[in-house]
């Protein structure tokens, strides 16, 4: 939903600042963010479609340019921003470094942690170390205990360079042939879910929401249900405020037929199916809301457990004509956009 919707719905966003980096294609989020807060749109690319849904949209240095933080700290200080919440992997590290030295009120976990999470082996070699269930995992080179195993790239993203290995003959193969270092991971043989959790800036875990993995395409679910799962949520709570997590977090798990949970995956930022807990949310207790409540200084209690399950969602592309200026058009090719009203 674009902002200029929102009169007519009757809503309007509040003076709180969000500060969103990274947009991309993430629509879904930052009209989320817009229904309820003045949302200041950050990205390099002047066609991330995602900046349209924000009430500003701002292009800023690369990530790796010296002077990222200090536009956004520039950005914080025009539009009164509570909160930095990032979009993409990237800049997650970034931003932990730059929110301990007190320059960006960024919701993202210490460097440390963001610098683990970013790299799958480190990240397995956290989790173990805390006590956390990660399946088996190597570098190559070393000894695995049984096949099949997945050859990933460490710090890959969206499915990227992912396979399959069946012997030690095809997991040395795929080793070399993927252009970046990789670990060995024991392929977990059952379903797998999805914890999207929400932290407070003391790290309490707000709420832990399960879903399945009905269908993904590069990386991202693309269909699933949130289902009422005690164990994984409570996974989900103790993974997040182990970790001391701050802001949104999705923890990828498989449930294997004989090892049981296994944490494949932690990323301190909204998932891909960012629908599943908006629609199970209870009222007014969707994560964007509960952000938005964080940055203007209200303390949120824990309400660990209390959603919908049974909810699904299907998400699907849509598009925007621009004119020669860049700007929306407001001209859709459907009309009205959306699905048909209800008979």
């Amino acid at each position: 939903m674009a902002p200029s919707d929102l009169a007519r719905l009757g809503g309007s966003p509040s003076d709180v600042g969000i500060l969103l980096t990274g947009v991309g294609k993430r629509y879904d989020i930052v009209s989320a963010f817009a229904q309820h807060a003045t949302v200041v749109a950050a990205d390099p690319n002047p066609l991330a479609p995602a900046q349209y849904a924000a009430q500003h949209r701002v292009a800023v240095p690369r990530i790796d340019d010296p002077a990222y933080v200090p536009a956004l700290r520039e950005l914080c200080e025009r539009f009164a921003v509570g909160a930095v919440v990032p979009l993409t992997d990237l800049d997650i590290e970034v931003l932990a470094h730059a929110r301990a030295a007190g320059e960006l009120p960024a919701l993202v976990p210490d460097p440390e942690i963001a610098r683990a999470t970013f790299d799958k082996y480190e990240a397995h070699l956290l989790l173990s170390r805390l006590g956390l269930p990660s399946p088996p995992t190597v570098l190559p080179g070393e000894v695995v205990d049984r096949y099949p195993v997945m050859v990933k790239p460490r710090q890959g993203s969206g499915a990227r360079s992912i396979h399959r290995a069946d012997d030690a003959a095809a997991a040395r193969f795929f080793a070399s042939y993927v252009p970046e270092a990789v670990m060995i991971q024991r392929m977990m043989d059952g379903p797998e879910f999805s914890i999207d959790a929400l932290s407070d800036l003391d790290g309490r875990c707000l709420n832990a929401i399960p879903r399945t993995m009905i269908e993904s395409r590069g990386g991202e679910s693309i269909k699933g249900t949130v289902i009422d799962d005690h164990e994984l949520i409570e996974l989900g709570r103790r993974v997040v405020e182990t970790l001391g997590i701050r802001g949104p977090c999705t923890v990828q798990v498989f449930r294997d037929r004989e090892l049981g949970i296994g944490i494949t995956d932690v990323n301190p930022r909204f998932g891909g199916a960012f629908p599943a807990p908006m629609y199970a949310a209870l009222p007014g207790r969707t994560y964007p809301e509960l952000i938005v409540r964080m940055a203007a200084g209200e303390r949120i209690e824990p309400h660990v457990g209390e959603f919908r399950a049974g909810t699904s969602f299907a998400r699907y592309f849509w598009q925007l004509e621009l004119d020669e200026r860049m700007q929306p058009t407001g001209r859709d090719i459907v009309e009205p956009p959306g699905p048909p009203p209800p008979r």
